[in-house]
């Protein structure tokens, strides 16, 4: 499972024009979904999420959480994070979760991010979305839940 955090002002996804959930200072999480992720993936970056230090603080270093500030987060699934573009020019996905599963750990993954305390908002499953965020920083991280094995 993968997770792409960008650290924001303020954040919105909306879908054909309209608003379905939105934050202000916090993470965007774009979350990809692998073929063979189980619930210890998400539990590894629920944890990996809300404790990384990429807030500032007093010295302007990467010292707070959003845990640490009451920061939000917009969750937001992403298929093209699995993206295998090593061969020819058109991406491969054959390492994402089919939709049925992939929506499932989301869903779970989305559960377990609400029983953190910190505020969530959420995009929609398999949907088209405009997603547009205040980047700020930028600040962009990438979590890799294979990383903890």
């Amino acid at each position: 499972m993968k997770a792409l955090l960008q650290r924001v002002n303020s954040a919105r996804v909306t879908i054909a024009g309209k608003e379905v959930g939105s934050i202000g200072i916090g993470l965007v999480v774009f979350v990809g979904v692998a073929i063979d992720d189980t619930e210890r993936d998400i539990d590894y970056l629920i944890q990996k999420i809300i404790n990384q230090r990429i807030f500032s603080g007093t010295a302007g270093k990467f010292n707070l959480s959003a845990l640490d500030i009451g920061g939000e987060l917009l969750l937001v699934s992403q298929l093209t994070l699995l993206a295998d573009t090593r061969r020819g020019r058109r991406p491969s996905f054959t390492n994402a979760a089919p939709p049925e599963k992939a929506e499932e750990l989301f869903t779970k993954f989305v559960e377990k991010a609400s029983s953190t305390g910190l505020r969530i908002a959420c995009g929609r499953f398999q949907q088209y979305m405009q997603v547009e965020l205040n980047n700020d920083g930028p600040v962009t991280i990438m979590l890799d839940s294979r990383d903890k094995f």
